[in-house]
This record gives C-alpha cells, structure tokens and sequence, in this order.
C-alpha cells in the first residue's frame, strides 16, 4: 500500500480509502473510467484530494493487478 492509500475497517467496510479522507479509491477510479480528468475530480468531486492522491489510487490499482495470479485452462 502506498503512503497516501489506507485501509480502515471501521470505514466503508474496508475499502480502501485515500489517507485522511473517507473517500473510497474505486470512487475515485469511477470518476477517472466516466472520462473526468484529474482536475474535473478535484475540482468538482473531492476538493480535498490532490493530484497526487488520485495518482496513488492508480498506482494502488495497478499494483492490485500486478500482485494478481492468473491461471489458465490447460
């Protein structure tokens, strides 16, 4: 997990979240997959957030995949 990506049980079930915030990074991947750019999400969404704590939400989800085993049918 990165510095600006955090897991808390007591929020959102969990989910992670950017640090110091309750904002969830699967929101903030939503927002980036609906076409918004970086400062569209900050700007209209989450003005709490900056650039890089929505880089980091990236970053997290890259790494989830990148962790990911893939097993194929032989």
């Amino acid at each position: 997990m990165t510095e600006r990506i955090t897991i808390d049980a007591n929020v959102h079930f969990g989910k992670p979240l950017v640090k110091g915030t309750r904002i969830t990074v699967q929101n903030v991947l939503e927002l980036i997959n609906e076409g918004l750019s970086f400062e569209e999400i900050k700007t209209d969404y989450y003005p709490d957030i900056t650039t890089e704590d929505i880089k980091a939400c990236v970053d997290y989800a890259i790494s989830l995949i990148s962790a990911e085993e893939i097993k194929t049918a032989a």
